[in-house]
């Protein structure tokens, strides 16, 4: 197995890099040196230590320009989920993203040069969870723009706009599709069951219908909010969003992250967890809840606390 570098740019491999196991990813760890030193070198910038312990399948350091201002680099894996990462941060600028300043994507690497987010302190290290409700769900009401008023219409568009075009995004059915696919062969291999299988095939099919019938407004997702990724800001808007994995869908779907990052509240009540985040995020209570039942099948098996989350949910009724 291929070893990530032991520098990039001078300074050591942060821990969330460091620990990688995916083949391809430490293949592409092995030539991040050169990666971000020929982006370093093009865009003008000196690199500072990078952020610890980083996230895993990115290198992000604070940098300065040729004119001394202080920036954030991003030099990402550009695996599947993350594809339309600087799309997305472009369309909702001035809508509760940090300031994209620069990107490109060349091959299997991302670049993104945006603003350094003053704090920046993560949601994750603030406040109790139940006040991290309500930071999260004012984000995705700043975010939550119809695709039509966000992006515009394909056939109607200046060649010249650098809002992305809404066809350049995949739609949430997709995604939904493939995770399905993978959470089937996760649950037909494990021994003993993860869940009842009626309640596996139920939940799954759930996954795969949700993000077909929904006859409310489409508008870009995050997919992936959670507190780890909104950031104390000391500008007019006090919190930003940063690493989006964009699709366009159902905006019921933009709570999930949230909740199954808290494994306690999740397990004890996941159904009035659902019922408090719609209330929050002004959205139906009743497709909330179907959305996490089937989330939370999905995810057995790979995120903690989500089997539990599913059963009692099936036990309240959530069909």
């Amino acid at each position: 197995m291929t070893s990530p570098a032991a520098l990039v740019a001078g300074h050591p491999l942060p821990d969330g890099l460091r620990a990688a196991e995916d083949p391809a990813l430490r293949a592409w760890l092995g030539r991040l040196p050169a990666l971000v030193g020929e982006v370093l070198e093009r865009w003008e910038l000196t690199a500072l230590p990078p952020f610890r312990p980083g996230g895993s399948s990115a290198w992000v350091a604070p940098v300065r320009t040729a004119d001394g201002d202080e920036r954030v680099l991003k030099v990402a894996w550009a695996h599947e989920e993350s594809r339309d990462e600087a799309a997305g941060m472009r369309a909702w600028q001035g809508l509760g993203a940090a300031q994209l300043l620069r990107s490109e994507r060349r091959g299997d690497t991302a670049a993104l040069l945006m603003e350094h987010v003053r704090p920046g302190v993560p949601l994750a290290q603030c406040l109790t969870w139940p006040e991290r409700d309500e930071v999260a769900a004012a984000v995705l009401r700043r975010l939550r723009v119809p695709v039509d008023e966000l992006l515009g219409a394909d056939d109607d568009r200046d060649p010249g706009s650098a809002i992305p075009a809404p066809s350049s995004f995949r739609p949430l059915a997709e995604m939904c599709a493939w995770w399905a696919d993978s959470a089937a062969r996760r649950h037909a291999e494990a021994v003993p069951s993860l869940l009842p299988a009626g309640l596996v095939e139920h939940g799954l099919g759930l996954f795969r219908e949700l993000p077909r019938d929904c006859d409310g407004e489409q508008i870009l997702l995050v997919t992936d909010l959670n507190p780890g990724n909104i950031l104390t800001h000391d500008g007019p808007e006090r919190w930003l969003m940063i690493d989006p994995k964009p699709y366009i869908g159902d905006p019921h779907y933009d709570v999930l992250q949230h909740m199954l990052n808290d494994g306690e509240r999740l397990v004890a009540d996941p159904g009035a967890f659902a019922d408090r985040m719609a209330d929050l995020a002004g959205l139906d209570r009743r497709r909330t809840r179907r959305w996490l039942l089937a989330r939370c099948v999905q995810e057995a098996g790979e995120f903690g606390d989500a089997a539990s989350a599913a059963l009692r949910l099936a036990a309240d009724g959530v069909e």
